[in-house]
């Protein structure tokens, strides 16, 4: 069983934290953080810059980023490959998910409770797939992209890098979301959205642009 550390403290960990422990293929020897609070009985570290140092100590073979923020985790992906080129990323999938023959799940992402996805799907790196999501076959997702708990999506659905659907949001078969889209909740998108916009509604129609790197958790 390798070691791995979580990098990051917040609600988010601790849903990857379950993922990760349900799944019982990795050890969680702690967490990476500015913080030093204590979640779910692991304790933080150190932070990024101690992470050669804690690699050697605690023989860490890899590290799963529990950020929610897609450009955030992007960034701190960046940053922890330089200063641990030899660390893995592995992906956590709970065990209470239904994933399809053909489908592929990059690194560093996670796949939470309840997930469907259909066959010759692809996943990307660092993607965070969550609670109750369905990603119907032949769909693609780009790294960095995330699906909020409750997101359906039809059949052939192209979701472009860093881009994040909310919650409860519905594709219909066959749309493509561009890069750096946010998808509001509850939305149903009835057709292709641009990339570098903001989209929500019954149906979704763009209502602004923004920039690559904009917050929007």
């Amino acid at each position: 069983m390798e070691n791995i550390v979580i990098i990051g403290s917040g609600g988010h960990a601790k849903s990857v934290i379950d993922a990760v422990e349900t799944q019982r293929k990795h050890h969680i020897v702690g967490l990476i953080d500015t913080s030093r609070r204590e979640v779910m009985g692991y304790r933080v570290l150190g932070d990024e810059a101690a992470l050669p140092i804690l690699v050697r100590e605690y023989r860490i073979d890899g590290a799963l980023i529990a950020i929610g923020d897609n450009s955030a985790r992007a960034q701190v992906a960046k940053r922890i490959m330089a200063l641990c080129p030899g660390l893995r990323f592995p992906a956590a999938i709970h065990p209470a998910t239904s994933i399809g023959r053909g489908t592929t799940i990059g690194e560093g992402s996670v796949v939470m409770a309840g997930v469907v996805i259909n066959a010759c799907s692809t996943v990307g790196r660092h993607c965070i797939i969550n609670t109750g999501a369905c990603v119907d076959h032949d769909c693609e997702v780009g790294d960095y992209a995330s699906l909020a708990p409750g997101v359906v999506t039809g059949g052939e659905c192209k979701i472009g890098v860093f881009s994040a659907i909310g919650l409860g949001a519905n594709l219909i078969h066959g749309i493509t979301v561009g890069d750096d889209v946010v998808i509001g909740a509850g939305s149903l998108v009835a057709r292709d959205i641009e990339p570098l916009t903001v989209a929500y509604g019954l149906p979704s129609k763009v209502i602004r642009t923004r920039q690559h790197g904009e917050r929007y958790l």
